[in-house]
């Protein structure tokens, strides 16, 4: 009893994982009842399954790791709905279980593991398939071990969640929460990336600025919702109309950033600047859903920027998209005059 207790406690010291933690505990209890099988299960109650998920096999009697069976034709099932956690007469009690006769069990015990809000989780189960008597500890040793693989399901649910939360607090962290696009934050990162790409290239890196004209009039005609449904309207044309390894971004009220590689240095990076910038700007002219309204909307003003990534620091690569994008607001604003 005293090297049970020992290597009980070396495997529940030593276990990472719920698969660490449950192989020396079938180990044990088959020591302990003396059956040939024994498996730890999950029960899928909305799918109506159960799945073996890890088994050790001693004899003639194999329950395979991955079998899936009908939870309605389980032993396990039985049991719980009779409250009969043991039976060495598996064919007189439950004749009717298929899987039962399939697999050749005669004698069956078992528990439930549940979750922590008390919900089936899944079984813990020893079976023969010759006929034994249970052992007084054998029930003992089930439940505590139940309880063990119940505590380790609980933690690793507990850090599953905590990894999720925080992945999500690291996405809302770097995301434009209105348009899903990347922010400021977000945009600096990719930016000292792309940056050094170009430079490990020896490519243009060209840095777009977008700034919708005349938002603040949509806001307080239509309302600051029609105004958020035009931004992201934009936000998706914008997306669209990326090339592949381009990078977009809301930097705040009704400005974006793209960036990207142009050609190789020795290549024309202002036409490769020109274009993006006639395809940024013909991709936010449009029609756009904008609250009760749809806004025919004559798109944005555009600038690009071509830089020599050797000499580009990031504030003078957007201060530079960003002067190229007012050149083009006052031409439209002249144009508009006359």
């Amino acid at each position: 009893m005293d090297s049970f207790f020992a290597q009980l406690s070396d495997s529940v010291a030593s276990a990472r994982t719920l698969e660490d933690l449950t192989r020396p505990l079938l180990e044990l209890l088959e020591t302990v009842t003396g059956l040939e099988s024994t498996y730890l299960t999950t029960v899928d109650l909305a799918g109506g399954l159960q799945h073996v998920v890890y088994a050790r096999n001693s004899r003639e009697l194999q329950i395979p790791e991955g079998l899936s069976v009908p939870w309605g034709d389980t032993l396990c099932r039985r049991a719980l709905d009779e409250g009969r956690p043991y039976t060495d007469d598996v064919c007189g009690v439950w004749g009717d279980s298929g899987a039962a006769r399939e697999l050749g069990i005669q004698t069956y015990l078992s528990t439930p593991v549940r979750d922590e809000d008390g919900a089936l989780y899944g079984t813990l189960c020893a079976a023969s398939s010759e006929r034994k008597p249970m052992a007084p500890e054998a029930g003992h040793a089930l439940r505590l071990f139940a309880g063990l693989i119940e505590q380790q399901v609980a933690r690793e649910r507990l850090v599953d969640g905590l990894q999720r939360a925080n992945t999500e607090l690291k996405t809302q962290a770097l995301t434009d929460a209105l348009t899903g696009l990347l922010n400021r934050r977000a945009l600096m990162q990719e930016l000292a990336r792309l940056t050094s790409l170009a430079q490990r290239t020896a490519s243009w890196l060209l840095v777009g600025a977008v700034d919708l004209d005349g938002f603040k009039r949509v806001n307080d005609q239509h309302g600051h919702e029609a105004g958020d449904d035009l931004l992201r309207g934009v936000a998706a044309s914008l997306q669209a109309s990326l090339r592949t390894g381009d990078v977009l971004a809301r930097i705040g009220g009704d400005e974006f950033v793209v960036v990207g590689l142009g050609p190789k240095l020795g290549d024309d990076g202002p036409g490769a600047a020109q274009m993006m910038r006639q395809r940024l700007a013909e991709a936010t002219r449009g029609r756009y859903a904008a609250g009760a309204v749809a806004l025919d909307y004559a798109g944005a003003s555009v600038g690009v920027a071509c830089l020599d990534p050797q000499g580009a620091g990031m504030e003078t690569a957007l201060r530079e998209s960003d002067a190229a994008m007012y050149r083009v607001k006052q031409e439209r604003r002249r144009g508009a005059t006359h």
